[in-house]
């Protein structure tokens, strides 16, 4: 089976993407099609999706008549008249190379704004003339302003009804309104369909703001590269740039490939892409991302990845991937929708009959049922729920936080506790001289007899003893000691450098003292001069971290296959309290598990290769962005800064995220069946159902916003 993106033209309407979905789902060709609203995509798993679009597409026109479905990187057809739902369209998302959809989006919104402004004033015309009985001019002069802005509506029914859909917005709205009409209420006809066009017309505004927020947020990519052609400079697309090309990056400019630095040097902010606000410095040599901005010295950049597989594209890929992928609760609130229209439907028409024949007051009983019928589509429902996800992963990728998807997002919810590793998580898995006893003498004398090794010990003592200016000596003689250190001949004097073991062995006395990290004693001649302790470095905010994890009530584990000393240090270091060290990779999933049994649900936060089955086997796991790309693929989550205090901020943004989606649905569901009640009781009217309808969706989109503003 392929999987294939298309993208989609035409739809605005949440209920009716998910009527789209399934039918396309319901072809035995079809193995799995996801709609998803909020990006405008659809993505496809069958044999031959290129084949079976021509089909799929008609299929999808006879349940929305003016959709497009193309391939990206394709110029779809524009279309102007209303689709099956009467929202007012924008046209694409957007794809380099491509119109400018900005334009389209503001062609759009004037066209779909001159009805409503002229219905206002015919409406506005309407209500005088009621008012000073002149009725047959009134009637004359609301059936005009019902015309221009409910002439679509009414069309678009019509076509459906033909097609046995009887239950679409459209159809529910002209016969609500047309209903008005045969009652007597000209101008609550006129403006309900009023209401009902301004409404629609600033949810589309929210539903587009938000969508153009998110994914300008996360596209990235470049549309051009300044290529270096020996001598010359010439600009050609992104796309076109290969592997080995040299390109230049002007101060100011975005770096639009992952590359190395060939020459130059300059600070980039990465803040784009890791949510780090504090710029790093770069130098030949160095290896740099896609989507940071070079702030200050010219550079030029050898390309190691096309824009395919760098790492703007993997973050605009990751963010469309997680919202094809469907929490619980939007796939609830689908199949709850399916049964929610017809059942408010059926009530309408039962209060319009029953009380009738039993009060004879059919036309006070025809306009309560009418006013169930203005309130039953279900697109604030349908709406709301992944447009607070959505929401929800590109305020996550602002921060340089990545979601996979709404069930990762739905299950951190409900996390429990957080299960870290030690090295490259907690510490930044780098070896550095902690501490000096005996001063830089000693660093002196043990960096000269360890500098020709290339243990990382011995790395990391050369590398403290050149950044303090020490001159290094070559020793006369020199002798590695396999599991003890290593004996040198400085200016005639012997030196010892290793463990306890070695200087043991040689009869030399000196202090015992637990630390933690690795001492290198140092020995001259026989007696005892001091130590060096190298250690891995904690990262910064790593106790802030924990801190705020437990604020939260969650509890944090650390399991490692370092020993358990070490282990032990680190956790005190930043409070964590309980560990499990000396693992392999099987006994960190099995010691997973048992975790999940006694405490609940645990997140696996990990960075290294050998973490991948426990990420795989955690209710969620998260890999840091700086680790292993078999790490990061077995993740729910991937932090591109490997800051520790991303932990929390992605727990706290998808708990918010969950509160927001359930407080739209039951905000919706509350206000619909206040309103029911009211219609029974004979105190609502159309307005308010109206209100109940395109009202309460739009202050749905709203509330789901916030997530892109949330602290």
């Amino acid at each position: 089976m392929e999987k294939k993106v298309y993208l989609v033209e035409n739809l605005d309407c949440a209920n009716c993407a998910a009527e789209v979905e399934a039918a396309l789902n319901a072809h035995p060709a079809v193995q799995e099609a996801v709609l998803t609203f909020s990006t405008k995509q659809l993505r496809l798993t069958a044999e031959d999706p290129d084949a079976l679009l021509p089909e799929l597409r008609e299929l999808a026109r006879s349940v929305e008549p003016e959709i497009e479905i193309y391939p990206k990187g394709e110029q779809p057809k524009k279309h102007h008249a209303e689709c099956g739902c009467e929202h007012s369209h924008t046209h694409g998302e957007h794809v380099h190379g491509e119109s400018n959809p900005q334009e389209d989006d503001n062609h759009g919104g004037e066209e779909s704004l001159k009805p409503i402004v002229v219905g206002t004033g015919l409406f506005v015309l309407g209500l005088v003339l009621e008012h000073f009985g002149f009725r047959w001019l009134t009637l004359g002069v609301c059936i005009a302003a019902y015309v221009l802005l409910g002439g679509e509506v009414v069309k678009t029914a019509v076509k459906n009804l033909v097609r046995g859909r009887m239950l679409d917005e459209n159809f529910l709205m002209a016969l609500a309104s047309i209903g008005a009409f045969f009652i007597g209420s000209y101008t609550e006809a006129v403006g309900v369909m009023l209401f009902y066009r301004v409404g629609e017309f600033f949810e589309d505004k929210a539903v587009e703001r938000s969508r153009s927020q998110i994914m300008e947020a996360v596209d990235l990519r470049p549309e051009v590269v300044q290529l270096v052609d020996g001598e010359t400079v010439r600009e050609i697309p992104a796309g076109d740039a290969k592997v080995g090309d040299i390109v230049l990056v002007r101060p100011g400019d975005r770096i639009p490939l992952d590359g190395c630095v060939v020459s130059g040097s300059s600070r980039i902010d990465t803040a784009p892409i890791t949510g780090e606000p504090v710029p790093v410095s770069v130098a030949v040599g160095d290896s740099v991302i896609s989507g940071c901005v070079n702030t200050a010295g010219q550079l030029t950049i050898r390309v190691e990845k096309p824009l395919g597989e760098s790492m703007v594209t993997r973050i605009l890929d990751s963010v469309e991937n997680a919202a094809a992928s469907k929490p619980k609760i939007d796939r609830f609130i689908t199949r709850f929708a399916r049964i929610y229209t017809p059942v408010v439907v059926t009530v309408a028409a039962v209060t319009a009959v029953v009380p009738s024949l039993i009060t004879g007051q059919w036309s006070y009983w025809a306009y309560t049922a009418l006013t169930f019928l203005v309130m039953s589509c279900p697109c604030a429902l349908v709406l709301s729920v992944p447009l607070a996800f959505f929401a929800g992963i590109g305020a996550g990728s602002k921060k340089g936080i990545l979601f996979k998807g709404g069930q990762s997002m739905e299950a951190m919810g409900k996390i429990k506790a957080v299960v870290m590793d030690k090295t490259g998580t907690i510490t930044r898995g780098d070896f550095t001289v902690q501490k000096i006893v005996g001063g830089d003498e000693l660093l002196e004398l043990c960096a000269s007899c360890e500098q020709q090794s290339t243990h990382p010990i011995a790395e990391s003592i050369v590398s403290a003893a050149k950044q303090r200016g020490l001159t290094l000596r070559r020793p006369e003689a020199l002798e590695e000691l396999a599991g003890r250190g290593i004996r040198g001949t400085l200016a005639g004097r012997e030196i010892l450098c290793g463990n306890e073991r070695l200087l043991d062995e040689q009869g030399i006395a000196f202090p015992r003292a637990r630390e933690y990290g690795t001492k290198v004693l140092v020995a001259v001649d026989g007696v005892y001069q001091g130590y060096l302790l190298i250690a891995d470095t904690v990262k910064p905010g790593a106790e802030n971290a924990i801190r705020a994890l437990r604020d939260d009530g969650i509890e944090t584990i650390m399991l490692t296959g370092d020993a358990e000393a070490s282990a032990k240090a680190v956790a005190g270091a930043v409070g964590i309290r309980e560990v499990h060290a000396g693992l392999l990779p099987q006994q960190k999933l099995e010691r997973l598990q048992d975790i999940r049994r006694e405490k609940g649900a645990a997140m696996f936060v990990g960075d290294g290769i050998n973490d991948a089955p426990v990420l795989a086997g955690a209710d969620v796991g998260a890999a840091m962005g700086s680790g292993a790309d078999a790490a990061i693929e077995a993740a729910d989550v991937v932090f591109m800064t490997s800051d520790v205090e991303a932990v929390p901020q992605a727990l706290r943004i998808a708990k918010q995220t969950g509160k927001v989606a359930w407080q739209n649905v039951i905000f919706a569901l509350a206000v619909k069946l206040a309103v029911m009640i009211l219609g029974l009781c004979g105190y609502a009217s159309m307005w308010l159902a109206v209100f109940a309808d395109s009202g309460v969706a739009m202050l749905c989109v709203l509330n789901s916003i916030r997530m892109l503003y949330h602290k």
